[in-house]
């Protein structure tokens, strides 16, 4: 990747931040990370991001809750691609996220190959 493309990873579980940035650095993506929705918020304006990674249950601002929020701003990071993490796997999950906005939703544990291939997808570059 000539320039890495970034990631923010939305999530409060610092141990699966973790494990995300352990599988996209190596990969050649910058990973930025908040611990909300409020913080991703907060943070975001500015900021040049590629692709959200959101987990869905997250303390004072949920993953859905931030997704609906970004996806009523009037700014261009509105646009920006969303992919959902969680451990819940039913159907109704699934259409709540898209509902939200999420382009694309991952059951919880994924596979470093697997959040690297779709992050590779969602930015455009090709995986390696």
């Amino acid at each position: 990747m000539a320039t890495p493309k970034t990631v923010m990873v939305i999530e409060d579980a610092s141990l699966v931040r973790l494990y995300c940035r352990s599988a996209l650095e190596p990969a050649g993506f910058r990973v930025l990370e908040a611990l909300n929705g409020i913080e991703a918020l907060e943070k975001l304006p500015g900021l040049a991001v590629d692709l959200l990674i959101v987990d869905v249950n997250m303390p004072q601002m949920d993953g859905l809750s931030f997704l609906r929020k970004l996806r009523q701003s009037a700014s261009s990071i509105a646009a920006l691609p969303a992919l959902v993490t969680s451990t819940e796997s039913r159907e109704a999950d699934f259409a709540a996220a898209r509902a939200a906005g999420a382009n694309y939703y991952l059951v919880k544990p994924v596979a470093r190959e697997q959040l690297v291939l779709f992050a590779a997808m969602f930015c455009g570059v090709p995986p390696q």
